[in-house]
């Protein structure tokens, strides 16, 4: 099988996948998987990073398992397994989107008007606009594990950043979801995260509000550059 058909086999897929999550009972699958692990300790934690991964790769809620990793593990090993998962399966979609699926990334961020200011500023300071976006709240978590891969942003930084700007909302929601009274709640996200939900969140605003302010200087800066070149 030739590369560009391995491309245009993987965009289909990534495609009907995505139709799929709007329009077919995800949640209730992703439900009876994780009742399925739960079932299963002896094999529970691989089955869990296992699933998270495929999930990340496939577009699919992974807050969902986030939560529901609170309830079958409890506070401590679910954090440790949603921050190995959540690392795992945003480096496998960054990988695909640079080096596999970068047409059809490109595609989809193609309207993305903030995208490409995020991309000039993470040419210049990759490790800092990861980890700001990873806190915020505005941005998509799993379209921007793909759109990362289009950045100059090196692996290293990328895989650093995301892990330390994704751990407190992991804390949080494994926190939520180890008082769930059921499982079926936990998948539904039916929690409460209380005060420490709001400081997040005000957390997740600053991130926002900094990420434009750099983001903006950097452009600004870049502009002044191409200017001053263009003058010469």
């Amino acid at each position: 099988m030739s590369g560009r058909l391995r491309v245009v086999l993987l965009v289909a897929a990534l495609a009907l996948l995505a139709v799929a999550v709007l329009t077919l009972p995800v949640t209730e699958w992703l439900t009876t998987l994780l009742a399925w692990i739960r079932e299963h300790r002896e094999i529970a934690w691989g089955a869990f990073i296992a699933l998270y991964i495929v999930a990340a790769v496939l577009l699919l809620p992974g807050l969902i398992l986030t939560i529901a990793a609170g309830f079958i593990f409890g506070l401590p090993a679910g954090v440790v397994l949603v921050s190995v998962s959540s690392v795992l399966g945003a480096t496998a979609a960054f990988l695909i989107g640079r080096f596999i699926a970068r047409d059809w990334v490109a595609a989809r961020v193609d309207g993305w008007r903030l995208f490409g200011a995020l991309d000039a500023a993470i040419a210049r300071r990759g490790f800092l606009i990861v980890l700001l976006v990873r806190l915020s709240p505005v941005f998509p978590f799993n379209l921007l594990n793909y759109a990362l891969g289009l950045t100059a942003v090196r692996v290293r930084d990328y895989v650093l950043a995301s892990w330390i700007g994704m751990f407190p909302g992991t804390v949080l929601y494994v926190w939520a979801g180890s008082f769930a009274q059921t499982l079926t709640a936990a998948a539904e996200g039916d929690v409460e995260t209380g005060l420490a939900g709001q400081l997040l969140f005000v957390l997740g605003l600053v991130a926002t509000l900094a990420v434009t302010i750099v983001v903006t200087r950097l452009a600004r800066r870049e502009l002044d550059r191409q200017l001053e070149q263009a003058e010469r």
